[in-house]
């Protein structure tokens, strides 16, 4: 450990190498190499997915890949072998656990969760979301990249094990709740079609033909004009 006195800004060799003997660069190119083929032999072991979306297991994988391969390839005194050995493991225990959800579904339910209904026919599933911590805003900024303006053009978003979202449109589209932000309301006013007998929750989106009730769905007593 460095004292207090060893530490000089005109010390370039430590700066720049560090304590280690200059040909101690030699051998992190040899290290590198080796850590680096066999880092693309176990991703490639892995499988596509380690290229894909992530799971949890596989997010947890791709973190220790980084903490196993920097300490052989920095530190001196560490063997390559070893951080091999634990690659060989992981690469193991990934497969094991695959071949066992693969086989087991309340063991795959278990580890890696279930999907969770967000909206059902352009309500939003507010327990659902709240369990997930997904907030209105994500899920309205989600809509809007699928260029859809109002929930009743949705039939159904899943939140999937994975952490993706599926979207699928409703085919016959009902009025619903806007998703335009309210800051925007030249878009509000010029592109969107007023229902003229249909209010909408400003709160999860169900639709009522009498504003003056407390929504059916959550209780809430906000509602807003719904869009054809």
């Amino acid at each position: 450990m460095l004292k207090k006195e060893d530490i000089r800004l005109d010390d370039l060799q430590r700066i720049f190498i560090g304590n280690a003997p200059v040909e101690f660069l030699a051998e992190v190119f040899i290290r590198t190499l080796c850590v680096y083929v066999m880092l693309l032999i176990v991703v490639k072991l892995l499988g596509k997915r380690m290229s894909g979306q992530l799971t949890i297991t596989e997010m947890a994988v791709l973190i220790m890949l980084g903490a196993i391969v920097g300490s052989p390839i920095q530190i001196p005194d560490r063997g390559i072998l070893t951080s091999m050995l634990i690659l060989i493991c992981t690469l193991s225990f990934q497969q094991f656990i695959n071949r066992w959800s693969f086989k087991n579904e309340k063991f795959e339910q278990l580890l890696l969760g279930r999907s969770g209904m967000l909206v059902k026919n352009g309500v939003l599933q507010l327990d659902q979301m709240r369990k997930e911590r997904v907030s209105t805003q994500q899920i309205f900024a989600l809509l809007r990249a699928h260029r859809i303006t109002q929930l009743g053009q949705v039939k159904r978003i899943y939140l999937e094990a994975c952490g993706i979202f599926s979207v699928f449109k409703n085919p016959e589209p009902q009025p619903g709740l806007s998703i335009f932000p309210n800051e925007d309301q030249k878009i509000f006013n010029s592109y969107q079609n007023k229902s003229d007998n249909q209010f909408a929750c400003k709160n999860c989106g169900n639709l009522s033909g009498k504003p003056d009730l407390p929504c059916k769905v959550c209780g809430h007593i906000h509602w807003l004009i719904a869009i054809n």
